[in-house]
Parts: structure tokens; C-alpha cells; sequence
């Protein structure tokens, strides 16, 4: 059983920085890929950065140069630096993991609210 947990949201004003982290917890893990997304009020869930291992990240255009995916491997972690946050950025941010075999796992979300 893959167990996910995240940290780090919170309130924070525009122009501000939040730190999101996740940790992947299970027996044998073995990682494709480590993610974050998010879901604003009344929208779709949307991926944010995607870190695929071996590869490069990748970001939804709106937040390439101000946010940062990383990964800590050896502890199956996951971070999010959020820079000069924008009040649409708010919404509750996912991690997710998949792991090999092609399984897809989801953290419970962390609340991000930008005021402006």
C-alpha cells in the first residue's frame, strides 16, 4: 500500500512564496514519475510540474520561471517551490506518484490561497 503525504500550503499574499512538500511512503517503491496538480474552485484538476525520472521537468506555461519541482530520490520525496505567487494560483495542490508497474497514486491536497 503506497501512502502519500503533503505539506505546505497555506495563505500567503500576492508576490509571496510557498514550499509544498510530499513524501511517498510504501514497501519497494520503485518511481516513475512525481508530480504536482492542482484544482481551483470550479475548474478541472490541472498538472502544474511534472518530473519524470530520467527526464526533464515540465510546467503549465503560466507558472514556468516562477515555480520549481525537485525530488529527493533517496527519501521518495517531492517539492514545490512556488515563487511570486498570483492570486490565481489558489486551489488545493495534489502530489501524485506513479509507480512502476503504471499505477497511479494520489496525496489527499493542500490548500494554496493567494490574496491579492
Amino acid at each position: 500500500q503506497v501512502q502519500i503525504k503533503e505539506s505546505g500550503g497555506g495563505l500567503v499574499q500576492a508576490g509571496g512564496s510557498l514550499r509544498l512538500s510530499c513524501v511517498a511512503s510504501g514497501s519497494a517503491l520503485r518511481i516513475s514519475t512525481m508530480a504536482w496538480y492542482r484544482q481551483a474552485p470550479g475548474k478541472e484538476r490541472e498538472p502544474v510540474a511534472i518530473d519524470i525520472t530520467g527526464g526533464h521537468p515540465d510546467y503549465l506555461d503560466s507558472v514556468e520561471g516562477r515555480f520549481t519541482i525537485s525530488r529527493d530520490n533517496a527519501n521518495n520525496a517531492v517539492y514545490l517551490q512556488m515563487n511570486n505567487l498570483r492570486p490565481e494560483d489558489t486551489g488545493v495542490y495534489y502530489c501524485n506518484v506513479v509507480t512502476i508497474p503504471a499505477t497511479s497514486h494520489w496525496g489527499q491536497g493542500t490548500q494554496v490561497t493567494v490574496s491579492a
